[in-house]
């Protein structure tokens, strides 16, 4: 975690040049101040690079941070002399608070990235850019049906019970426990969806939910098929942009759980990440679950250890990764896609999405050849990428709208 700059009440201070009597200004600028700044400096780039902005909400959005931002200019003032020596210091603070507000650290500093955080960035960093500083986009039709079917899934094979979140802590436990419980029914049936995985890739804590887990059921092959299944309206195979979106989903699910089943889980790192409790004991409804599921915990910790303890049971999965691609209305296959587990690819794509997200540069937008993504994109009117601003945009019942369509 980055320090706060020297002296924030004292924000605008002289350095004098021992060779010259000209006082150069030098302004320390807070945290909170700063992200504001980001955000105006983001949203005016993109305002001022695209002629009109046709949505009203952005431009109120680009006003509000616009003022917020005199507002925190204002509030530099004061004219304390600071030291020659203490000028050295200005280059390492300026990198602190680089790293303070990169994407992950002031967005998802207690959650940790998620799989879905990664691939949207492969599908395009600009629009993963918009979502954090204005909101995510609404939830379009085909979204609404696709999380139907997925819910329908997850009831076929499981009952998730109901517990009242009372602390961090307890949230955290209710997403081990989502695997304790689902990993145990993938052993003695065979089959289970919608399983939690908490690991770490490139030294960061990410978050994914796998669709579908099976066994294949065979004396010789016990290795589980990792099965993440799409939906779609048209009654169509989706674009090869969105294939290789899919595709990328599954294998960083394959590359939590390869590092999982390795008992790669740095459990004491986990904790000092999100400032956890390992001692914190856990509400009374979250005890109760653990104690009727077969494995009574106290605390985080213990629940923690079933977690390892679960992942040693398991096998390495297949290589070979499965999408299937169902048609919304009546769920019937449209088709599948089976692929081979490439790591080397994998982790070119996780390096640049890590650089966006680690703030080594500055968002992308999506490949030329691939702009037509912009037709379907809630921030095309405020998007300097999108090569038709004026163009109708944000369709609510595209197959292309997002990637996980």
């Amino acid at each position: 975690m980055a320090d706060s700059p020297p002296n924030p009440t004292s924000q605008q201070q002289q350095v004098t040049n021992p060779s010259t009597s000209i006082g150069i200004p030098i302004e320390f600028v807070s945290e909170e101040e700063m992200a504001f700044i980001e955000a105006a400096y983001a949203a005016t780039r993109s305002s001022i690079s695209s002629s009109i902005c046709s949505s009203s909400h952005f431009e109120a959005t680009t006003r509000s941070i616009h003022s917020i931002t005199l507002l925190s200019k204002r509030r530099l003032s004061g004219s304390t002399q600071l030291d020659i020596e203490d000028s050295g210091n200005l280059k390492n603070t300026r990198k602190r608070n680089r790293v303070a507000h990169t994407y992950l650290h002031r967005f998802r500093r207690t959650t940790g990235l998620s799989v879905t955080d990664l691939t949207a960035t492969e599908w395009c960093e600009k629009q993963m850019e918009f979502s954090l500083l204005f909101g995510k986009p609404k939830i379009t039709k085909a979204m609404k049906a696709g999380l139907a079917r997925h819910a329908k899934l997850e009831q076929e094979v499981s009952k998730e019970g109901k517990v009242l979140d009372q602390s961090v802590e307890d949230i955290w436990a209710l997403k081990f426990i989502n695997f304790i419980t689902r990993a145990n029914q993938l052993l003695f049936e065979g089959l289970t969806r919608e399983l939690t995985l908490i690991g770490f890739v490139e030294g960061l804590c990410v978050v994914g939910v796998i669709d579908e887990i099976r066994m294949p059921g065979k004396e010789n092959d016990q290795k589980p098929i990792l099965v993440d299944t799409k939906t779609r309206l048209r009654d169509s195979l989706p674009a090869e942009p969105q294939r290789r979106n899919g595709r990328l989903q599954l294998m960083l699910y394959k590359k939590l759980w390869e590092t999982l089943v390795a008992d790669s889980f740095p459990s004491q790192l986990f904790f000092d990440l999100f400032s956890l409790d390992p001692n914190y004991i856990l509400s009374e409804a979250i005890r109760e679950t653990t104690a009727n599921s077969g494995f009574p915990a106290k605390t985080l910790d213990d629940i923690v250890r079933y977690y390892r303890n679960t992942w040693s049971m398991l096998p390495p999965a297949q290589d070979q990764l499965l999408l299937r691609y169902e048609l919304q209305k009546d769920q019937s296959v449209l088709g599948e896609d089976q692929f081979a587990y490439d790591p080397y690819w994998l982790r070119k794509q996780i390096q640049a999405s890590l650089e966006f997200w680690l703030g080594e540069r500055e968002a992308s937008y999506t490949p030329e050849k691939e702009r037509w993504k912009c037709r379907h994109c809630q921030y095309a009117s405020v998007c300097p990428g999108n090569p038709h601003p004026n163009s109708p945009h944000g369709s609510s019942s595209s197959d292309s709208s997002s990637p996980s369509s």
